[in-house]
């Protein structure tokens, strides 16, 4: 993916749950909490094999972190996870 259209896409998919694989093959599950031209932020989804509540990040609101950041670059999809799990 061109990482002009992944942000673009991080941005309209902004706080919702997505599913995002890595060109490496990781995959990712959580809510787009940020997005920036470089990276986007996910709150990982423990439902979905992520670290849940314990995730890493800056500090947020009420003292929650950002989430995971993930380089845009790095990113090789992006899917809404609830379409995925029903």
């Amino acid at each position: 993916m061109n990482p002009a259209n992944t942000y673009n896409l991080c941005c309209q998919y902004h706080g919702k749950r997505v599913r995002i694989e890595e060109r490496g093959g990781r995959v990712h599950y959580g809510e787009i909490t940020r997005v920036d031209r470089r990276q986007v932020w996910i709150q990982p989804d423990r439902r979905f094999g992520g670290y849940g509540l314990g995730y890493w990040g800056y500090g947020g609101f009420g003292g929650a972190g950002f989430g995971l950041g993930i380089a845009l670059g790095a990113i090789g999809g992006i899917a809404l996870a609830p379409l995925l799990f029903w």
